[in-house]
């Protein structure tokens, strides 16, 4: 998602304040507030970092057979790429028009769809050659995007999922997403995993992991000792979340990170904290 509307990067704070309230219980001074019920609290265990393209404003990330594929962002500089992981190197890329801003990214099959911010567009490209093969308009925002294997999510920055028909594009329900009884707002970059949906939560180092049926978080992950770990003061917010199911490892960065990790999610006391 772009990081340009003052009144969205303000009104981000109120999520903060919405996360820490469904979490808190009758803790003493300094105390971590306990989850919600049945909202397990994970951490990133990182167990590799690999070199990023700092320049990249990752608005999406799919892992598939080896390979990193990417969706960047921002006019002028939009673009879908095929990453080498170990590297970092760009081993193929494909630039979107100036006037369309790209965001998230899903594979079906052997092709790849790529949200656009605000201009209603799905760009289809072909997955091996990045050829462009179809596109599909929809309403609303483009913010994050996910396969299940069945049906694309989609995400546009609201509480809201919208789930789509992979190969029509043709919107097919709405899910709203709640942490103990209360909106989930800033909903972006997304992952589908084991059917569930995990999703970066705009503005925050957070995480959350979403039951697609019930629109239940059952997990949220704090992410921000990311940051300490090699991330700079300059780099942008946490976004970009792909699975490698052979490690069943997790890959995270953000925009305009030097890094990605590779991590596990492991529980909160696991971590040693």
């Amino acid at each position: 998602m772009a990081e340009v509307h003052v009144r969205r990067r303000r009104s981000a704070a109120l999520l903060v304040a919405l996360v820490a309230v469904a979490g808190a219980c009758q803790a003493g001074p300094g105390a971590r507030p306990a989850p919600p019920a049945g909202v397990a609290e994970l951490v990133p265990r990182v167990i590799a970092q690999h070199p990023h393209d700092p320049a990249a404003f990752t608005q999406g990330l799919v892992w598939h057979r080896g390979r990193l594929y990417e969706s960047t962002g921002e006019y002028g500089a939009s673009s879908v790429r095929r990453v080498r992981l170990e590297t970092g190197a760009v081993e193929q890329r494909v630039e979107l028009p100036d006037h369309l801003f790209g965001e998230g990214l899903a594979r079906v099959g052997d092709r790849l769809v790529q949200l656009t911010w605000r201009e209603e567009l799905a760009r289809v490209y072909d997955l091996e050659s990045f050829e462009l093969l179809a596109e599909h308009r929809y309403a609303g925002q483009g913010w994050g995007l996910c396969f299940d294997g069945i049906e694309l999510v989609r995400s546009d920055g609201s509480g809201t999922l919208t789930f789509h028909d992979p190969g029509s594009f043709a919107p097919l329900r709405r899910r709203a997403v709640t942490l103990a009884g209360r909106p989930v707002f800033y909903l972006n970059e997304l992952e589908c995993v084991d059917g569930q949906i995990y999703a970066n939560v705009w503005q925050t180092d957070a995480i959350v992991r979403i039951d697609p049926e019930s629109g239940a978080v059952s997990a949220r992950v704090d992410a921000s000792g990311l940051r300490s770990a090699g991330v700079g003061p300059d780099a942008g917010v946490l976004n970009g979340i792909a699975y490698r199911e052979e490690t069943a490892t997790f890959l995270l960065t953000g925009k305009n990170w030097p890094t990605v990790f590779e991590v596990v999610l492991v529980p909160l006391t696991a971590d040693g904290e």
